[in-house]
């Protein structure tokens, strides 16, 4: 398999057998670190890779191909994972000790800063630990500097480059399986005609473009005849409710009513996909799926594919919060007048036009014409 020279690699462990990698946090975040878990595979072909994760990332993993060869899920703590509405933040202390007695030859942080995570990690006792760090974290074996402003999917080859994994690809891939594709049949049905997924809602509010404008794309493609599919989790019914109410055109709701990879599968039958910058964007791209995503800017360096043959991410260039006025951005350049933060959650993104989502999902759903 072919390498990409992006950057300096490292030299490569010897007699790796068994991998640790940390990413236990969302959706969108895990799609990132899909080419760097492909480096690893590649340069340690018969390592066993093991995520240390969620419990959702275990229900994913369970019978798909991929480079994760097993899923360890890890228990609720500060700054590595926050506690499901079933869970309690216990039981660290007894699974890092189950860790050690896995004897792990490489741990990898591919976490975050690693003020919280880099401790994690070099308690697991591997070999050799590599990973990211923050001023305020404590180095590993081998170590990259956490720089806010970098392409998540970078950040973290260059962290497998660490450890002797050159790139082998910069796109983030995720197998769809039958039985992916049976769930997702089971509730949709066959199409009549070309699907459209909308994704309207997100965690963070500032990054919701508004139900209005989501709602006059569902109407645009609607006409322009196409099926329509308003998807959500059950924390955002309201949301897509208020999609649906707007649009005043016949659109599919579809909260809760899909897997994780029944989604997936829906979303690869899809002609485009729309969405806010979540997790179900970059599924939907890392599953084939033209998308159109409205980006904050600060998030569109950091999370927008590079790629415009099947992608276009619409940027809001909105940096002062709508609400107060403040700055929002010198909280990373601390140098900068301003305090870079404040307690207002509203949409950052509210001033992209709706005009340049309908042109870019146009264009996406025009074939190109042959060239001669």
């Amino acid at each position: 398999m072919t390498s990409l020279p992006l950057g300096p690699v490292g030299a490569r462990v010897p007699d790796v057998e068994r991998i640790a990698v940390l990413r236990a946090n969302a959706l969108g975040d895990f799609i990132f670190v899909l080419p760097a878990l492909e480096a690893l595979r590649a340069a340690y072909p018969s390592a066993e890779i093991v995520l240390l994760g969620a419990p959702w990332h275990a229900k994913l993993w369970r019978d798909r191909p991929g480079p994760v060869d097993r899923v360890l899920v890890v228990p609720p703590a500060p700054g590595i994972r926050d506690a499901g509405p079933d869970e309690s933040p216990t039981g660290l202390a007894d699974f890092l000790a189950a860790a050690r007695a896995e004897r792990f030859d490489l741990a990898l942080q591919v976490h975050g800063g690693g003020a919280n995570s880099n401790p994690f990690v070099t308690a697991l006792g591997a070999r050799v630990t590599a990973g990211l760090r923050a001023d305020d974290a404590p180095p590993l074996d081998r170590w990259l500097r956490y720089v806010y402003y970098q392409h998540e999917v970078i950040r973290y080859l260059e962290v497998a480059a660490l450890v002797g994994a050159p790139a082998t690809t910069i796109t983030p891939a995720l197998a769809v399986t039958d039985a992916d594709r049976a769930e997702a049949a089971a509730v949709l049905g066959a199409p009549g005609r070309p699907r459209v997924a909308l994704h309207p809602g997100a965690t963070d509010t500032r990054r919701r473009w508004p139900a209005e404008s989501f709602a006059e794309v569902a109407r645009v493609l609607v006409g322009d005849g196409y099926e329509v599919l308003v998807t959500g989790t059950p924390a955002e019914r309201e949301t897509v409710d208020a999609v649906v109410a707007a649009a005043g055109v016949p659109v599919r709701p579809q909260v809760g009513t899909l897997s994780l990879g029944a989604l997936a599968a829906a979303y690869a039958d899809c002609a485009l996909v729309v969405s806010n910058d979540t997790g179900p964007l970059h599924l939907a791209a890392a599953v084939g799926a033209p998308t159109v995503g409205i980006f904050w800017v600060g998030n569109l360096i950091n999370g927008a594919s590079p790629l415009r043959g099947r992608h276009r991410p619409i940027a809001a260039w909105t940096t002062r919060c709508p609400v107060c006025g403040v700055d929002c951005t010198p909280g990373i350049y601390p140098h900068r007048p301003g305090d870079g933060d404040c307690p207002h959650r509203v949409s950052f993104v509210a001033d992209v036009p709706a005009v340049e989502v309908v042109e870019a999902a146009r264009e996406l759903l025009t074939p190109p014409r042959p060239t001669r």
